[in-house]
């Protein structure tokens, strides 16, 4: 079978490989779209930690079932499902209290272990999701990064009615402000990139701000009418956002830290306890595949705005490093087998 296989950082092509048996307690999936994600980018430009080589990239991939167990009661020859990427022990720590999305022992498909860009993948039954017929193939991998963004709005507790601050407008920014506006809450969408913030104001969100060339604090203190937000989702991991996520906050607000930084940043810590701030890690997600396939499905959240192409399998290496040389040219790309 064919796969998208990345031998080393920047050396990344076609390469066929002997076809996937299906593993026991596992369903065997004939991959029919997949997702390119900033962590397939990481892992072609050699600077994603976790990544090992050669690998099949891919986390983001819907297919169809082909093959289950005897005993198999769920799934059927020809449901269509999204896989739940996140492979977890179930013994340590997080895992005991739910916290599987940050499991001590976790892989990854795609960085730990192989990804889903193949013409089949076999994985495990109790980790995918049956895909509503109405989200054609190239849509469903986006529900992968939704639900990054559900869980970070989730950690920083956004209620209906609450100013929630997204610093970053990708594509995980502007799911997260979707999905703030579908729980009843108000984004502020803060991004140096003009384009992006339009794009932002085209999904519903009237308030944004260019950091680049308005006081940012000062632009939500108006917005807030003084209170500032009571939650601030940062999606973009640049120091200056993470920084500014202290002064965009209200006092006894939230913020969930969802961009991966670069490096260390140096952090106010007594303005933690002089606002008595909660900040909170968001990493993967628990839970809620179903509830963003139902939002896609439903036209709660527009996906498909955010994507900028969609490639065969035979494009997507070259995509892979036109991404990586000009990313200021690609929101989201969708593969589809």
């Amino acid at each position: 079978m064919k796969t998208v296989l990345l031998k080393k950082p920047g050396e990344i092509g076609i390469s066929d490989i002997a076809m996937t048996k299906r593993l026991d307690g596992q369903v065997l999936i004939k991959v029919r779209s997949a997702g390119i994600c900033g962590s397939d980018i990481g892992a072609y430009k050699g600077v994603n930690p976790l990544v090992s080589y050669p690998r099949i990239i891919g986390h983001e991939i819907a297919g169809e079932v082909v093959e289950v167990g005897a005993d198999e009661a769920e799934f059927k020859v020809g449901d269509r499902v999204i896989l739940e990427p996140y492979v977890y022990c179930g013994k340590c720590y997080p895992c005991s209290i739910g916290h599987t999305n940050c499991c001590e022992n976790l892989t990854v498909r795609g960085v730990h272990i192989e990804g889903g860009m193949a013409e089949y993948v076999s994985h495990p039954r109790h980790l995918l999701h049956k895909v509503p017929a109405g989200i054609p193939w190239h849509l469903v991998p986006m529900a992968e990064p939704l639900v990054i963004a559900m869980h970070a709005v989730k950690q920083a507790e956004v209620k209906a009615g609450q100013f929630v601050v997204v610093t970053g407008a990708g594509q995980i920014g502007l799911l997260a402000a979707q999905y703030a506006l579908t729980i009843g809450a108000v984004p502020i969408v803060v991004d140096p990139v003009d384009e992006r913030l339009a794009l932002a104001r085209s999904l519903g969100v009237t308030h944004t701000i260019n950091p680049a060339s308005a006081d940012a604090v000062a632009e939500i203190l108006s917005v807030t009418q003084g209170r500032m937000a009571e939650a601030v989702i940062e999606c973009s991991g640049a120091a200056p956002a993470i920084r500014g996520a202290v002064d965009y906050v209200s006092y006894a607000g939230h913020i969930a830290l969802v961009g991966w930084p670069k490096g260390d940043i140096p952090m106010p810590t007594a303005l933690f306890t002089k606002k008595e701030l909660t900040i909170r890690g968001s990493r993967n997600s628990v839970g809620q595949f179903p509830e963003s396939l139902r939002l896609i499905a439903e036209g709660k959240v527009n996906v498909e705005a955010l994507l900028t192409k969609t490639v065969s399998m035979d494009e997507t290496p070259g995509t892979v490093a036109d991404i990586a040389e000009h990313p200021d040219k690609y929101l989201k790309v969708t593969c589809v087998l």
